[in-house]
């Protein structure tokens, strides 16, 4: 039996009305008997447990004093139906056909698919992860792409060795052949449980913010949002290409923390349906998780109904918003104590910033990003250092700790041009001053040792 990905995992809460469900997962992490392993407690909406329910749960194991535990082989974990244990009913579910079924009801599966007949070639790297099985049942048995369209499609416990983090530095086989003499039409990867993506055209990566902003752009052509958008969200890391999309549209937009529980009260209350964060995750309210397959399944609708090619549709998308080039540097496995000194020094530096130039650029502001939630009212503090220039040019620093050792800068570098020219340069080549603005004003080498980032995405 296929285990669920984490999208896969939400819907099944929320059509079963279960009072939650417990996800075990590596995320994007690699896995194995030493390796990552972690356990993820998903609320009766579907989406990840905030964090008033994790320190609740994180008391109850302070004055719990036993625990009984059931070794049991009666169970057949592959055969799908309900079964009796003891006084405990255990059911079965196949959470492919399920999530599948959920897929038909939003995209237009007979467009898609005739797209494919007509030469229509794609490429899905699973990276031996969860969504393989989806993958190979969704592309190549319902929408009848070739076999063999998905790679590395059966799960394994170690990932085959793969680090299955679905970005140009993991999936660099996948970047290999899509950059190549003869790359496919469309390329596409997703990560360890399944809820991040990476999407690219024949010669063309897209980086996640341009993929969010060019989701809400088009949504409207799958029939799942015919009757367009509530909202969008991105998280404050992300570029602001969505924000001018919303701007064009008219529709509201919301800039949250980092973590994709601050998308679930919005998404809960109908303000907003479609949401995104620069990690390489995207979805809607159809589900209260990301969803990696989803949002290639959304970006296969839009090709087939507009009949472009990737390169093209995004070339239209710059030329009618401009374009926000965009790059997030890490440096992995930091001492945390250097890391959080680092922090801690830019902190300090905060008000003096305003005014002062660098690389030639003027700081217009700079601020700890914090955060009110619209819907609860609850405030979150301290979730990424700021800097923004005067051209509105912006450079984030943020600390993350889902890596598995040390502590990870992630240092997110932005540069808006509205266009018509200079619309096609490298994005490493245009965001050079930022760049360079990013590491004099954090001091990086003279506080973690390091100048150039371990995975640029």
């Amino acid at each position: 039996m296929v285990s669920p990905a984490a999208s896969a995992a939400s819907h099944l809460i929320r059509l079963n009305k279960t009072d939650g469900g417990i996800i075990l997962s590596a995320s994007h992490n690699p896995g194995g008997i030493d390796e990552d392993f972690g356990i993820k407690f998903n609320m009766p909406n579907g989406g990840p447990a905030p964090e008033s329910a994790t320190e609740a749960m994180f008391a109850a194991t302070k004055t719990m004093t036993s625990y009984t535990t059931m070794d049991s082989a009666e169970i057949d974990l592959g055969r799908v139906g309900s079964s009796q244990l003891g006084e405990m009913e255990v059911q079965i579910v196949d959470p492919v056909v399920d999530y599948a079924a959920l897929m038909e009801t939003l995209f237009d599966f007979a467009a898609i698919k005739a797209r494919f007949a007509d030469g229509f070639s794609m490429r899905f790297d699973a990276m031996c992860a969860v969504t393989g099985p989806y993958a190979v049942e969704i592309l190549e048995n319902r929408l009848a792409a070739a076999k063999g369209t998905v790679t590395h499609g059966t799960p394994l416990p170690d990932f085959g060795g793969m680090h299955p983090d679905p970005n140009p530095t993991w999936a660099h086989g996948l970047m290999t052949e899509m950059m190549g003499d003869n790359a496919p039409d469309f390329g596409a990867a997703s990560d360890g449980d399944g809820d991040r993506n990476m999407v690219l055209g024949r010669g063309i990566y897209v980086s996640p913010s341009d993929s969010l902003a060019v989701l809400a752009a088009n949504a409207h052509l799958a029939p799942g949002y015919a009757d367009g958008l509530k909202g969008v969200a991105r998280s404050m890391p992300t570029s602001a290409a969505v924000d001018r999309v919303a701007k064009a549209m008219g529709l509201p937009h919301f800039e949250t923390p980092t973590g994709w529980k601050f998308f679930g009260n919005l998404l809960d209350a109908g303000k907003v349906t479609l949401c995104g964060e620069e990690s390489f995750g995207t979805g809607s309210d159809h589900v209260r998780e990301k969803d990696g397959l989803w949002a290639v399944l959304l970006w296969l609708n839009i090709l087939a109904e507009r009949g472009q090619s990737v390169a093209e549709v995004m070339a239209d998308h710059w030329a009618k918003f401009g374009r926000n080039y965009y790059s997030r540097h890490d440096f992995e496995a930091i001492d945390s104590a250097k890391a959080e000194a680092l922090m801690m020094a830019l902190r300090k530096r905060l008000s003096s910033l305003p005014g002062t130039k660098t690389e030639g650029m003027t700081i217009g502001a700079a601020d700890d990003f914090a955060y009110t939630d619209p819907v609860d009212g609850s405030v979150s503090q301290h979730q990424g250092i700021r800097i923004i220039f005067d051209d509105g040019s912006r450079i984030v620093y943020r600390l993350s700790g889902t890596g598995t050792e040390g502590a990870t800068l992630r240092v997110y570098l932005e540069h808006y041009r509205p266009g018509p020219k200079g619309l096609d340069h490298d994005p490493q080549a245009a965001l050079a001053p930022i760049i360079a603005a990013a590491h004099s004003i954090a001091a990086i080498k003279d506080h973690t040792g390091r100048v150039k980032p371990d995975v640029i995405t």
